[in-house]
């Protein structure tokens, strides 16, 4: 099998060499990428490499030739409507990133039993790149808001890392059923994946437990509803899964709608709401605020769903509108 030569180029700072390889040889496989590594039929400029080496501008990579390529997957099919709906959420677009509101109820990606998911239907957002957008993070199904959309490859490992280093500020809003006393503070409460009847879930653990990691979420008190309901602003400093359901429940103000985590002596919160609003999950990536790839600080909002704005009117909560998006 005869080497090839390529280099690396700007859009592909900071990329794994295996995801470049994958980049470059669609389905190759990741313990072949690792052979190659290992056996020294890779090499980046000269030398060889681990499958985990983040490449630079430049870089010269040699690579052994694939004499057939298998073809690629034609792109998933997307109803027009999913489409229309889909590109009517972007509120933010430049060269490099797309930002939406993600709307109630729509998977982030597939899984067991889901066939109707955001990643299937991201080539409606195309617009013609030779890239499809990429996600470089997760919101859970019911979660609305801010989710970024890295428009090339190069921008998706930028925004990546970026997530990884804990340089992106997020913030959430979310109602919940109790008032928090005291009304703002620090959680800081270790977090593990268990299992149980209900499937895979976070808990809290002990700082000793060696399947901790550490959770930190900031929050305040926004407003509230006598001592039923309150209006929080959430501030994750860690991204654990489902962090900010479980730090909720922790304070004892779990979150309006959300079961899978309510606790059975916050039963009476939840029974004891104003009839008629929303069982839906109330919790919203309201904000971002992060260094953009190409310089300067971005900083994106998203309005409210529905089921939240109703929320809202109900019990007299006023939000300020979203703001548009300001790049300095």
């Amino acid at each position: 099998m005869t080497p090839e030569t390529r280099t690396v180029t700007e859009d592909e700072a900071n990329i794994r060499l295996d995801r470049w390889c994958r980049r470059h040889h669609p389905g190759l496989q990741q313990s072949l990428i690792q052979k190659w590594c290992r056996t020294g039929q890779i090499r980046v400029d000269g030398t060889k490499a681990d499958t985990a080496t983040r490449l630079t501008p430049g870089q010269s990579i040699k690579i052994p030739r694939m004499e057939a390529q298998a073809e690629p997957k034609p792109p998933p099919r997307i109803d027009p409507h999913d489409a229309k709906d889909l590109r009517q959420a972007v509120i933010y677009q430049d060269d490099q990133i797309i930002a939406l509101n993600k709307p109630y109820g729509l998977p982030v990606q597939g899984g067991p039993g889901i066939t109707r998911h955001l990643d299937a239907m991201l080539d409606a957002l195309r617009q013609n790149s030779e890239h499809r957008p990429r996600l470089v993070h997760r919101l859970d199904r019911d979660t609305t808001g801010l989710l970024l959309l890295a428009r090339t490859p190069g921008t998706a490992a930028k925004l990546a890392a970026l997530f990884r280093g804990r340089d992106i500020e997020k913030t959430y809003w979310a109602v919940v059923a109790g008032r928090p006393v005291p009304p703002e503070g620090r959680i800081d409460l270790p977090l593990k994946r268990v299992g149980g009847a209900r499937g895979e879930r976070t808990a809290p653990a002990d700082r000793d437990d060696p399947n901790a990691a550490r959770a930190i979420t900031d929050y305040l008190t926004l407003d509230h509803a006598a001592r039923k309901l309150a209006w929080l602003e959430l501030k994750p400093q860690t991204g654990r899964t489902h962090q900010l359901r479980v730090h909720c429940v922790a304070i004892r103000a779990p979150i309006l709608g959300d079961e899978k985590y309510e606790q059975p002596d916050q039963n009476m919160a939840f029974a004891a709401l104003v009839e008629g609003l929303s069982s839906d999950l109330h919790l919203h990536a309201r904000r971002l605020t992060l260094p953009h790839p190409a310089g300067g600080t971005l900083t994106l909002e998203a309005e409210l769903p529905p089921h939240m704005r109703a929320t809202f009117k109900t019990l007299g909560f006023h939000s300020p509108p979203a703001q548009p998006p300001r790049r300095r």
